[in-house]
């Protein structure tokens, strides 16, 4: 089984949602997790714990695990990040450019059939969820 599929199988059953995860070249395996009320320390050695045991019968090969919060700047992947974020303000980059532009600086005005709702300065573009690169929350404070 893929590191993919055993976070996707095991995280939703510990009340947690990953947000993404990677494993470095040196072996190390970062795994980011988030839930509705935000991680604490603690949330990161549950989980830690419980995926070392995972880990070890599935036989996944790393040198180091961390658990993690997203933090503040939390990148946006699925759709259904777009449609919890409603009304956030994010910073987002398509693959293509609308307009003339790749960047963007906006909030999120609705989400929908795959397509975001972007509104900027004054303007309101609708993004494809296939040509966004990439997307954190911007934090305000």
């Amino acid at each position: 089984m893929d590191i993919q599929t055993i976070l996707d199988k095991t995280l939703p059953g510990l009340g947690y949602e990953l947000v993404d995860f990677e494993l470095t070249p040196q072996g190390d395996l970062r795994v980011f997790i988030d839930q509705p009320g935000g991680i604490t320390v603690e949330d990161c050695a549950t989980v830690s714990n419980h995926l070392s045991r995972v880990f070890m019968v599935e036989d996944v090969d790393y040198k180091r695990l961390e658990i993690s919060s997203p933090g503040l700047d939390r990148p946006l992947k699925k759709a259904a990040d777009f449609t919890r974020f409603s009304g956030s303000l994010i910073k987002l980059k398509t693959r293509l450019p609308i307009e003339g532009q790749k960047n963007f600086i906006g909030r999120i005005e609705a989400f929908g059939n795959d397509v975001l709702t972007l509104s900027f300065d004054g303007k309101t573009v609708a993004i494809e969820l296939s040509n966004i690169e990439r997307a954190r929350l911007k934090p305000e404070f």
